[in-house]
């Protein structure tokens, strides 16, 4: 009976404020008006680098003395040059990203209030492309970085996610020591950027080792007159090892940038990545060989990025290092020329070390930040430096495209401003001489496109495919991952067949990740519909559900990704959720996901009448709007929703044997909170598994809500537990609608 109580205070809460009429005095209902930084983009849709037979176009940015962008230059002010010839300009543009490098509007100062580590987080927003104000992609070198670096990069991506990371951010954390599932789909959901920051650790099997300079480890014995030369050859041979396995992690480093790069292709105008790294050399004095390999890798990888409109910026994790003895250095039986030889190979090498992340950011048009303590001020320079870019194109001769000695040549690409005064000109510096149609990939397979959408970190958008995953755990099966993955029928190709049938074919792969990337379980299938009258109407006008169930084994930061693959149109579609799993074991108060669905006022009347008659009642009654239903959540205004989630291992009282949860609800709009609803005791009488508690209730959503995507969020306190874990909250996502 308390629990119909709760139920019908939140309707008559919601119905009487009409949810928009009678705001929580605190905060406003509806978002704050645009401001003119979160307007769309104005650069073009259109791809910004183009190498054809009839236009080679680059993206320069260009500064003054003063590091300005310089944005009024004419065509007739610049010069553009191929292999050193001068190329006539047919086309010339500046393109301004409004939305990046504008200050945000200035606010008063508002007096300082204590940060109350315990309150439940306000959940993140889902953004479209109009509200992005920047795209971020951090790629983390774990490959290359030193135990010592990882410790402030860590502490670096910390504070940017605190303090310098926006609401209208994407950001993505990728690790290129990582497994497939690490490169994850850019998101604004800190909860997913934190995890992938937690996995941010030093890599005992890369190129780097404890220290960021490595230190001298002295001889353990003196030189002997005799046997010197074989000492030599031994230590060759190790040094040789060694720096064949320094080469083949940096290939592997490249090579997991040409695999984001490539995710980045696909989307539209100028991109960027910020690689943070220890470095890497490209030369090998030792073995020429080494440096072809690395050469090759890093020129193959800067055209990839040139030709996909990705500026790659990089920042040398160590820092600013004194590059001298230090008390960590061991000069036990060396001489005073054996210790200076290794000081100036020790410079040697450092400064060598930093070429690879030289030419990267030289070759793409991005910056190289070096020899300097604060990541975060080289993450704010990048952000400050995109501000905007010069399309600037001409038609290239014939020639450019010919084979020499039977392969393409590298052409390199140079710009000169004409107009007095000294600028600075930063762009991508060549191209081979093959064009974008030549460069396209050959058709893939049937499993490499399903694989290709599930491990990119860009979803796909070929099928309308909606996931919604939510975390429980069962007395028996433990904890599991319940997910829906809703399809919309229209973008399926039928075929039709005799007696009225349709048939459709389509496969699903579905894959769970670990936090570390490692593939944790994984269902793939192909399978067969048939379907006629009114059920295949319905498929078409209101698509279905394909549900699945994932256990989980361990606690801890997953992500499921799915992909379906039409087969005769061979388009795909793809999802992705971040899901926490807690560790049930610690005895800490947890949620699972929320479930929600909707149904008329009338029809929810008639439900409860049935359940406080004790009558035989469907929970399965006809919502009237299938898409008000739990995987597609779109309500119109007016309607009941429901939720219902189960909360986890709240404490009992000592006296009572009963709990003393305090629950509430808020929405949000935008990010914005729009309600906030009192705490309401929950009542945990005559409930079999106290470890288990089943919390329902029943929102009417006002008929004068602004149709838009909202955040519905659960927040359970318990007073019983220790102040550190007193609160739990969970939220979701759902859409109002006309």
């Amino acid at each position: 009976m308390k629990r119909r109580l709760l139920i019908i205070g939140l309707i008559l809460q919601f119905a009487l404020a009409g949810f928009s009429q009678q705001p929580d005095p605190q905060k406003p209902v509806q978002p704050a008006p645009r401001t003119d930084r979160q307007q769309p983009r104005t650069q073009s849709d259109e791809d910004v680098v183009r190498i054809s037979t009839n236009l080679v176009q680059v993206d320069p940015v260009i500064t003054d003395s003063k590091g300005k962008q310089v944005t009024d230059l004419r065509a007739d002010e610049v010069q553009i040059l191929e292999d050193g010839k001068p190329q006539k300009i047919t086309n010339f543009s500046y393109i301004p990203l409004d939305s990046a490098g504008l200050a945000r509007p200035a606010t008063a100062a508002a007096p300082a209030k204590p940060v109350d580590k315990n309150a439940p987080p306000v959940p993140p927003v889902r953004l479209k492309p109009e509200q992005v104000r920047r795209t971020m992609a951090l790629v983390v070198d774990d490959l290359g970085l030193s135990f010592e670096s990882a410790y402030f990069v860590r502490r670096a991506l910390k504070k940017f996610l605190d303090q310098q990371m926006q609401p209208d951010d994407l950001v993505a954390i990728m690790r290129t020591g990582g497994g497939i599932g690490a490169l994850q789909q850019f998101t604004s959901d800190k909860r997913q950027l934190y995890a992938a920051v937690e996995k941010v650790k030093w890599n005992p099997t890369g190129r780097s080792g404890v220290s960021a300079i490595p230190q001298m480890e002295g001889n353990p014995l003196p030189d002997l007159p005799t046997g010197g030369g074989e000492n030599e050859r031994a230590t060759t041979v190790s040094e040789d090892q060694d720096q064949f396995r320094e080469d083949l992690f940096a290939v592997g480093t490249l090579g997991a940038l040409n695999y984001v790069v490539r995710g980045l292709k696909e989307l539209p105008g100028r991109k960027s990545i910020v690689l943070i790294s220890d470095g890497f050399k490209i030369f090998n004095r030792s073995e020429p060989q080494g440096s072809d390999r690395i050469l090759n890798a890093l020129r193959r990888l800067t055209d990839l990025a040139n030709r996909a409109s990705v500026v790659i910026y990089t920042m040398d994790a160590r820092g600013l290092q004194t590059l001298s003895l230090s008390a960590a250095d061991s000069t036990a039986n060396m001489t005073s020329d054996q210790i200076e030889q290794s000081l100036s190979n020790r410079r040697t090498d450092f400064f060598e070390s930093q070429s690879g992340l030289n030419y990267l950011a030289q070759q793409t048009g991005g910056l190289a930040f070096r020899n300097n303590n604060d990541l975060n001020a080289g993450i704010k320079r990048v952000i400050d430096d995109q501000q905007g870019y010069y399309l600037i194109g001409y038609r290239p001769d014939e020639a450019t495209f010919d084979k020499v000695s039977g392969r393409r040549k590298f052409h390199k690409l140079s710009l000169k401003v004409t107009r007095p005064g000294k600028f600075n000109v930063r762009m991508r510096n060549g191209f081979y001489g093959i064009t974008d149609e030549e460069a396209k990939p050959a058709p893939q397979t049937r499993e490499q496109q399903l694989v290709g959408a599930i491990i990119s970190p860009f979803g796909s958008a070929g099928v309308n495919v909606r996931l919604t995953s939510l975390f429980a755990n069962d007395p028996k099966l433990g904890s599991i991952m319940r997910s829906m993955v809703h399809v919309k029928g229209r973008d399926l190709t039928f075929t039709d067949e005799p007696d009225g049938w349709h048939k459709v074919v389509f496969d699903i792969l579905a894959i769970t990740f670990g936090d570390n990337g490692v593939v944790v379980d994984q269902i793939g299938r192909t399978h067969t519909m048939r379907l006629k009258d009114k059920t295949y109407e319905r498929v078409i006008n209101e698509g279905f559900t394909y549900n699945l169930t994932v256990p989980v084994k361990k606690a801890g930061a997953y992500q499921l990704r799915t992909a379906l693959r039409d087969v005769v149109s061979e388009r795909v579609g793809s999802a992705s959720q971040f899901i926490e799993v807690p560790d049930l074991k610690k005895n800490r108060l947890a949620l699972s996901g929320i479930v929600v669905r909707g149904m008329p006022l009338e029809l929810f009347q008639k439900k409860e009448s049935r359940a406080a008659q004790k009558e035989n009642s469907d929970d399965s009654v006809d919502e009237s709007d299938p898409k008000a239903n739990a995987a597609v959540r779109q309500f119109k205004q007016g309607l009941i929703m429901e939720y219902a989630l189960i909360v986890y291992n709240a404490q009992l009282d000592k006296t009572s044997a009963k709990p003393q949860l305090q629950t509430q609800v808020r929405m949000f709009l935008n990010g914005q909170q729009v309600f906030s609803g009192k705490a309401i005791p929950y009542d945990g009488s005559n409930e079999p598994d106290l470890k288990r508690l089943p919390l329902a209730g029943a929102i009417q959503l006002g008929t004068s809500m602004a149709p838009g995507e909202y955040v519905l969020q659960i927040i359970v306190t318990d007073p019983l537990a220790k102040e550190k874990y007193r609160v739990a909250s969970q939220w979701i996502d759902f859409e109002i609608v006309k």
